[in-house]
């Protein structure tokens, strides 16, 4: 991540600065663009998206998002991928998905670019917890390891193959092992 030469902006001045590619995030007072996304990374976030979709789209449970813009508590953030209990998808006068998301993920699942820090990212993680996320994952594709963030429970590693991936109950259904996870990175 790096932060963009631009003078320290209000949040609110941030939203109105045309989006950049990647993505750039307000996080306390800086903007910092997120690196562009490589292969690994860009293949994990589509396998999770489809397989989580499959799973709570049709019953209406929930919705996973890919880098969706999300801004609450001071932060605006651009997570890897958004997952919005069904009833808290915002939606506009039309009664559609709405443009802007000024809330927190119901699940925040972050992938780990090699030219990223991790302790920003980690940093974006608990700041959706602390607001009311009721789930986190940072996945580590280098490492071949996923950290779980429980709201209100220490993080916990995982990197056997077999050992199966948590998930919120918002979820209820989606099962997933670490092996398959970066299985999905072999073609």
């Amino acid at each position: 991540m790096s932060n963009l030469s631009i003078p320290a902006l209000s949040l609110k001045k941030f939203l109105k600065v045309p989006e950049t590619k990647p993505s750039s995030e307000y996080i306390n007072g800086q903007i910092i663009q997120k690196p562009m996304p490589q292969g690994k990374h860009s293949k994990l976030r589509g396998e999770l998206l489809s397989a989580i979709n499959e799973v709570v789209e049709n019953r209406k449970i929930a919705l996973a998002f890919p880098e969706l813009r999300c801004t609450f508590g001071g932060r605006s953030i651009v997570p890897d991928v958004a997952v919005f209990a069904w009833e808290q998808i915002l939606l506009d006068e039309r009664g559609e998905v709405a443009n802007v998301f000024n809330t927190y993920p119901d699940w925040t699942i972050e992938i780990l670019s090699p030219d990223q820090s991790q302790t920003k990212v980690t940093g974006n993680i608990l700041h959706c917890l602390k607001y009311g996320s009721r789930f986190g994952w940072l996945i580590d594709p280098d490492e071949r390891s996923v950290l779980v963030y429980p709201p209100k429970q220490q993080p916990e590693l995982l990197q056997e193959e077999q050992e199966i991936l948590p998930v919120p109950d918002l979820v209820n259904g989606f099962q997933l092992t670490v092996g398959q996870l970066f299985g999905w990175l072999k073609l």
